[in-house]
């Protein structure tokens, strides 16, 4: 590209409009920037706006730190030909890649831009995200895509399916490293897909941004079934059924400021420890809230939301698959200004039990807070798994598996509490001492037994109960018994299974406290390539 003046030659231009200085190089230069940054063409940005959506670079102005922003590569161009494309080859070929800070943290980026080939993925463009994959993990910071493309660029065939198969690659071997965002803010199908799937936490933004494997036309040829692109991979779609997406806003505004607090609450790699700030609640403020808040009666239900509201700092916290698998909670909180990772049984939505869908939920959030140091508090009150034919054919052996694997294979401070009931196995997984936990508490509300008592009672006074002249009133006495006997709020701690049976109203001070003595926490796992968690 060269700069012409109307007035003819200058001091810095030939009669041809050549630069011939460094003045004309470096005017030269600034044009080609503002090209670069304007993008295509106005229309193109009109069209952009219009489908409610912003372009790259005001999605990256968004979530960084005002005028932090490094572009890298910005004058790249692909090098494809046929097709028509040696007639078009824009500036950054489609996709804005490089650095800025949030609150003042390094953080990675690359952004799709629609406006140029569709945000279509082609060699030059793949390149370009291979190499800030690559600096984002040298440099241990956190990256976060922005994502709004057609899929691969068909005009460059299998060079741009290489392009995924290295960012797949990268997304492999960054994880547990850095932090790795996804958010999607377009059209997201095909391989594409799989690159969100790998990161660790996946945004998306309703009516405008959409993920599947084969979309609504392939599905109907195949199967005949008629669904729309919202209606098979829309937001809703994975917030709440598959579990693809963690969280699920209306807009694009609201969608990256959460990126901004998620990352707040995320350490810059794995080395480090998530950032600690200084909190203005007591540390060892009284909550007598929770004795009025949980009931005793174990089949009374209650929002546990409530709870983690009482117990963490100003009572804010991040819950993440909100709207997946309910009848857990995963959240990310600060107590005394330390992050902690949540995990909670909601006896608002299936008594709290243990399912397939939380078992899974809960396995994936306990592996991300051990891979970058999170310590890991368990609230329990649980009845079992949940029974059923369904659960038992859908491999809820290998699925509540990899939750107990999880735990197991964590090495950062976990503590767990005992709010009510821990029945069976399920109270087995959810983080006993018996498979590792540092310190567990429990409140005089809690019963800890293999089943509940009338189950317990019923199988081991069976022919007691059926001989009896009166076998309802004999049924009632031996549940008595056995509460009596096995499951007192004291007996667990009898015989050192549970640390201490603590006042509700101290739980903030008690968690506080321990998590402060298990900063210094070491643990080391035997040594191997990797483990082969339960699939």
């Amino acid at each position: 590209m060269t700069v012409l003046d109307e007035a003819g030659p200058t001091d810095s231009t030939s009669a041809t409009g050549e630069p011939t200085d460094a003045r004309g190089r470096v005017a030269e230069l600034h044009a080609i920037r503002a090209e670069a940054l304007r993008g295509p063409s106005e229309k193109a940005t009109e069209a952009q706006h219009a489908k409610g959506k912003l372009t790259a670079r005001e999605r990256i102005e968004l979530l960084l730190d005002a005028g932090s922003f490094q572009e890298v590569e910005q004058l790249r161009r692909h090098r494809a030909s046929g097709f028509g494309l040696e007639a078009k080859k824009p500036y950054t070929d489609g996709v804005i890649t490089g650095w800025g800070t949030v609150e003042g943290r390094t953080v990675f980026v690359y952004a799709h831009d629609f406006r140029i080939f569709g945000g279509a993925l082609g060699e030059a463009h793949a390149t370009k995200i291979h190499k800030i994959m690559d600096m984002a993990i040298a440099a241990g910071a956190p990256l976060v895509s922005l994502n709004d493309g057609a899929g691969a660029r068909i005009q460059e065939g299998v060079s741009a399916l290489a392009g995924y198969g290295g960012i797949f690659q990268r997304n492999t071997k960054a994880s547990g490293v850095i932090p790795q965002i996804s958010v999607m803010l377009g059209p997201c199908a095909g391989g594409a897909a799989y690159s969100p799937a790998l990161t660790d936490f996946v945004f998306m933004v309703r009516e405008t941004s959409q993920m599947f494997i084969t979309g609504p036309d392939v599905v109907k040829a195949v199967t005949g079934e008629e669904i729309t692109q919202n209606g098979l991979g829309g937001a809703d779609v994975h917030a709440e059924t598959s579990g693809v997406c963690h969280f699920a806003y209306d807009d694009e505004e609201t969608c990256i400021a959460e990126v901004r607090y998620l990352l707040s609450l995320l350490p810059q790699n794995n080395r480090e420890n998530p950032p600690r700030v200084s909190c203005e609640d007591p540390a060892d403020r009284r909550s007598d809230v929770l004795l009025d808040l949980v009931p005793a009666d174990g089949n009374r239900p209650y929002d546990m939301a409530k709870v983690i509201e009482e117990l963490v700092d100003d009572g804010d916290y991040l819950e993440v698959h909100e709207r997946w698998a309910r009848n857990i909670i995963c959240a990310l909180a600060r107590l005394d200004g330390q992050v902690v990772g949540i995990i909670a049984n909601q006896p608002q939505t299936l008594a709290g039990v243990l399912d397939i869908e939380a078992s899974e939920k809960a396995a994936r959030f306990v592996q991300m807070c051990d891979a970058f140091n999170i310590p890991i508090v368990t609230l329990l009150d649980v009845p079992g798994f949940l029974p059923g034919v369904d659960q038992e054919h859908g491999g809820i052996i290998r699925h509540g598996a990899k939750l107990l694997y999880a735990y197991c294979n964590a090495t950062v401070p976990r503590i767990s509490l005992i709010l009510r009931k821990a029945y069976g196995g399920a109270y087995i997984v959810m983080d006993s001492q018996s498979i590792g936990a540092d310190l567990t508490f429990a409140w005089p509300t809690n019963e800890i037994a293999v089943m509940g008592a009338e189950g317990a009672a019923n199988v081991i006074f069976r022919r007691q109960i059926a001989d009896a002249a009166d076998p309802e009133a004999m049924r009632v006495r031996m549940v008595k018994e056995y509460k009596a006997e096995l499951m007192h709020p004291y007996y667990a701690a009898e015989r050192g299974l549970v640390d201490d049976v603590i006042d509700p109203a101290e739980t903030r001070e008690v968690l506080i406290k321990s998590l402060a003595m298990l900063q210094t926490k070491h643990a080391d796992l035997p040594s191997r390539k990797h483990g082969n968690p339960p699939q």
